[in-house]
């Protein structure tokens, strides 16, 4: 069954862990210590949704695992900035995985809370209970991941 299990969503929890690592490697690592915390847990599943179950292991997995390599999170202040006509018609063009490439360049503090809010779905009041951080400084990380997507974005379209 562990094996089965691991065949049928390892593509899917890889993708949560390549969303809050460093690079490929990092999130192999995670990958595997969040299945060890899956077959171990299993008991615990009752009759929740296996997916969400294991989904929400995963980004408990990644973020306890980012916390370990973290030194601190870098609160830096948003900087609006204003699209044109020509950006918004680039932006059609863009590709998802164009997209995901983006966010992989985030700095760390502000990609994971970037995933958290964004890809989540998380409230910033949960986000800043699960990194033990304050709401205003997970609202400044994402204002400034979403001020750095906005600037690559112009680059790449």
């Amino acid at each position: 069954m562990q094996r089965n299990l691991f065949d049928q969503y390892a593509g899917k929890m890889m993708a949560i862990c390549r969303r809050y690592s460093k690079d490929r490697m990092e999130a192999e690592d995670m990958l595997q210590i969040g299945f060890v915390k899956v077959f171990e847990k299993i008991d615990q599943l009752k009759d929740k949704s296996l997916e969400n179950w294991m989904k929400k292991i995963f980004i408990n997995t990644c973020l306890t695992q980012w916390q370990k390599n973290k030194s601190s999170l870098i609160v830096l202040v948003e900087s609006p900035i204003e699209t044109n006509t020509n950006e918004a018609d680039g932006l059609q063009k863009l590709q998802a995985k164009d997209l995901f490439e983006l966010i992989e360049l985030l700095p760390v503090g502000a990609k994971v809370i970037f995933n958290l809010f964004a890809v989540e779905g998380y409230q910033h009041g949960e986000i800043a209970s699960m990194l033990n951080i304050s709401e205003s400084a997970s609202r400044a990380q994402l204002s400034r991941a979403r001020l750095l997507l906005k600037e690559r974005l112009r680059k790449h379209i």
